[in-house]
């Protein structure tokens, strides 16, 4: 079986769903390059490639709010990983003060006309 995480579709890069263990949640997507992907299956935490800064950063280093490692699995092309995690620290892991990176709405149930005349979308 082919083991191999295919970097080269992305530029180096792949993405990285980051999923609550315990409760399925979504908490966020990061970007790994290998260094990444590798700091993180042998450290068991968490560690993503910063597309601006270019360089790597494991999240909760500084607030204490760390991603455990419990699982990796990557899709049927091989080129995103599904990483799941528990939460250290306080468990909100994001500088708004919330456990989710994805709590700003654009669509529910057929309110997209309203949510989406505030969203700015650049081409």
């Amino acid at each position: 079986m082919n083991h191999e995480i295919d970097f080269d579709k992305m530029h180096g890069l792949t993405p990285a769903i980051v999923q609550d263990a315990a409760s399925g949640e979504v908490l966020m997507l990061g970007f790994m390059n290998r260094a990444a992907c590798q700091r993180t299956l042998g450290s068991g935490y968490v560690t993503f490639f910063s597309r601006t800064r270019n360089q790597l950063w494991t999240k909760g280093e500084t607030s204490g709010n760390r991603l455990k490692l419990v699982a990796a699995t990557t899709d049927c092309d091989r080129d995103t990983l599904l990483l799941q995690v528990e939460v250290e620290g306080g468990g909100l892991v994001f500088p708004e003060g919330t456990r989710s990176c994805f709590t700003k709405p654009l669509f529910r149930d057929g309110t997209s006309e309203e949510v989406i005349e505030t969203l700015t979308v650049r081409p």
